[in-house]
């Protein structure tokens, strides 16, 4: 079993650094983008730009019906069973059910735009919401394709498609915006940009995968119709949608709330925190769908297994998530500067409080969700969302009404950490995982410490802040990697392990022959 155990963290790993490279590759690029467009656009324009992608955002939810946690979860336990012949046929039907619901929403999109641009507060938005909506149907197709490439291991096209969508829509944002099309052009940008990704992801997917498969006729010797494929993902998954309704219901109703007691200018300090913030969620949402393949293949071992791959898991997380929020809250002020300008002068406390969120991950915040999925325990999932929706739907707005936009993301924070209190008990009663608490608290600590440099250039020098933020968080960066062997977070085998890993993957291979050569010096000298 722990062979077993160890190829499921190696697969993870891989699967991992591929989702993690091409979600941090993809979301540097858009918040360059994100960027240009703030400074280009101004806070207003700005503003109105992120109010009429609310309505995309929420249509969106409302295509998937647990369809694409479906196939991932599939495409992976499936593999495990000694089943891949039935693969395509959940990865085909799952994609032509949810592309026939997206083309169903697109069109009422189109038809009611003038009642969605009623519900944001903004009546004259209808021709920009019906423009902003066209990218639904080809969402549909780039989301699909990506959870079929992370169930089948294949997180590299993943990658390459959310890579490919960020540039394009970087490219065709900035030139229509500089060539005078203003918000329209940052517009067709974002839909632009999905269009052609999509036709990539699409494209990989039957060529690669399923035409092969249905040209060696493997499809019709599966004895299942397309009525049983899509009842067996629905029966998976509907807890799970309705998870990522409500969850991807949360950014979106913050805007509601603040279309009416926010200003535009507002809105738009609250976006350009939360662009930067969109770079832990992506992370975050990175390693919870390399772990969900993971944890489906573990579904049937022993309560002993999964908790020692959890620990390991958060662990791992934890080294991840931390550092970068610490060095996000600490450098509110001149990463908001650097990137947005003087002018939003409101972006670093909201970013500070944004970010204080992802702390939780000690308690499993980010992946127990991957271990409720992976499990089949899909329901549980669920009332984790329903618990964090309830309480953001109800003090929402009356923080807001007192506090605006610093109430709403209050109200945000509040029903997360209670939200993950309960998803942290019931991983301990129902599921019988026992939490390892040693390690991340060394984790937390060593995080602290590295700060003191970092707040040192922060409150004591008048440094250009490009310059402190440069030299502070590599300061950060050296002391956190340092202290890991010193503190035993990090032991020889693990080391070798990740070193292993990363040579596999030419990307990291050289800094990560160098970090972890580095790191087992420091532990040779200590232990001798």
């Amino acid at each position: 079993m722990s062979d077993g155990l160890s190829q499921v963290t190696e697969d993870s790993a891989r699967g991992g650094f591929f989702l993690f490279s091409g979600a941090a590759l993809a979301s540097i690029i858009l918040a360059v983008s994100a960027i240009l467009m703030g400074r280009l656009l101004g806070p207003n324009l700005y503003g109105e730009y992120n109010l009429v992608l609310v309505i995309p955002s929420l249509l969106l939810l409302f295509t998937d019906l647990g369809v694409n946690a479906g196939v991932t979860k599939f495409a992976a336990s499936l593999r495990v069973e000694g089943k891949s012949d039935r693969i395509p046929k959940i990865i085909s039907n799952g994609l032509i059910f949810r592309l026939a619901v997206g083309v169903i929403v697109s069109i009422l999109s189109l038809v009611f735009a003038g009642y969605f641009a009623l519900l944001i507060n903004r009546p004259t938005y209808t021709f920009l919401i019906q423009l902003a909506s066209l990218s639904v149907i080809f969402q549909v197709v780039f989301t699909t394709s990506n959870s079929a490439f992370v169930g089948l291991d294949k997180s590299e096209y993943s990658a390459l498609a959310t890579t490919t969508r960020a540039v394009l829509t970087t490219i065709l944002q900035v030139t229509l915006v500089v060539f005078s099309f203003s918000l329209t052009g940052a517009l067709i940008g974002f839909v632009g940009g999905f269009v052609i990704a999509s036709l990539l992801g699409g494209a990989i997917l039957f060529f690669k995968f399923l035409r092969p498969v249905h040209d060696s006729k493997v499809l019709g010797s599966v004895n299942q119709s397309g009525r049983q494929v899509l009842t067996l993902l629905a029966r998976y998954g509907m807890p799970v949608y309705v998870s990522v309704v409500l969850v991807g219901f949360f950014p979106l109703y913050q805007q509601l709330i603040l279309s009416f007691f926010s200003s535009n200018a507002a809105i738009g300090n609250f976006r350009a925190a939360y662009n930067f913030v969109s770079l832990l969620s992506i992370i975050s949402a990175s390693i919870t769908t390399a772990l969900l393949p993971a944890f489906s293949k573990l579904e049937f071992a022993k309560p002993e297994v999964v908790s020692a791959f959890f620990n390991k898991a958060n662990k791992y997380t934890c080294l991840v998530i931390v550092p970068i929020t610490v060095v996000a809250i600490i450098f509110s002020g001149p990463i908001v500067k650097l990137l947005y300008g003087s002018g939003y002068t409101s972006a670093p406390l909201f970013l500070s409080l944004n970010c204080a969120v992802y702390l939780l991950c000690v308690i499993g915040s980010l992946t127990l969700q991957s271990v409720f999925n992976g499990l089949g325990k899909t329901r549980l999932t669920m009332n984790v969302a329903l618990i964090n929706f309830v309480l953001l739907l109800v003090l929402s707005p009356i923080l807001a009404i007192f506090y605006n936009v610093v109430g709403v993301i209050v109200a945000s924070i509040i029903s997360t950490v209670v939200a993950s209190i309960y998803a942290a008990v019931v991983a301990t009663r129902q599921l019988k995982i026992k939490f390892s608490f040693k390690i991340p608290f060394r984790i937390y600590l060593i995080s602290l410490l590295s700060a003191f440099p970092a707040l040192i250039l922060v409150l004591f020098t008048s440094l250009d802040f490009a310059v402190t933020f440069l030299f502070g968080a590599v300061a950060y960066l050296f002391v956190f990697a340092t202290l890991m062997p010193i503190m035993k977070i990090i032991n020889k085998q693990e080391l070798e392990a990740l070193a292993r890993v990363s040579g596999k993957l030419p990307l990291v291979k050289v800094a990560g022959k160098l970090l972890f050569s580095y790191q087992q010096k420091i532990l040779f000298s200590i232990n001798g």
